[in-house]
């Protein structure tokens, strides 16, 4: 499902996640599923820079949105993916990573993404029980020109085209071994310690 397809959902509202899922279940079985949904700036709220920053109804969407939605996407679509060699990949971020965190701030976007990388690793090893072959990837795409990220470009080395990430993510996805877990990887294929 992409954006332009029909039959839109909101990361907020499980029903349109579940029917979502059922009006899928004809096309699967799928061999790839990528959900790049999520948000940074939401309503008005962009990344904290200090703890004084924190808005309690900011934290709560951030978390709704980057965490909460997506892990009730992945129990809609885990049931179609395919047996044998599949990936299931999210769209995660390298301020997800709890050990690679060195500059602090940016509270609910840090936490909502490590608390969604912790559900794809949980539910990798579920799922693997089914189907070893399965890999469940999150991905850090690099800061990639676009609206997200337009903000947050002053300073950044290489800023990336997104046919230049996209191609690099799914290069790095097919070549990633079976393991029992989720891979955290960026888009070069380098490993993001959790």
């Amino acid at each position: 499902m992409a954006r332009s397809t029909d039959g839109g959902f909101d990361l907020e509202d499980e029903p349109s996640i579940e029917r979502l899922g059922r009006a899928l279940a004809d096309r699967g079985p799928f061999h790839l599923i990528i959900d790049a949904t999520g948000a940074l700036t939401i309503a008005g709220h962009g990344p904290e820079k200090s703890l004084s920053r924190l808005d309690g109804d900011a934290l709560r969407r951030s978390l709704a949105i980057n965490t909460i939605g997506p892990a009730l996407l992945l129990r809609s679509l885990a049931p179609l993916l395919a047996t044998g060699d599949a990936i299931y990949a999210k769209l995660s971020a390298r301020v997800g990573s709890i050990s690679d965190n060195r500059k602090g701030g940016w509270y609910g976007y840090r936490a909502s993404k490590a608390a969604m990388n912790m559900v794809l690793q949980t539910a990798a090893i579920e799922l693997q029980r089914r189907n070893p072959h399965l890999r469940v990837v999150a991905l850090q795409p690099g800061t990639v020109r676009s609206r997200l990220s337009k903000p947050f470009e002053r300073g950044v080395e290489h800023l990336l085209e997104p046919d230049e990430s996209v191609a690099g993510l799914m290069q790095a996805m097919q070549s990633l071994p079976s393991k029992t877990g989720a891979h955290f990887i960026d888009y070069q294929g380098q490993e993001i310690p959790w």
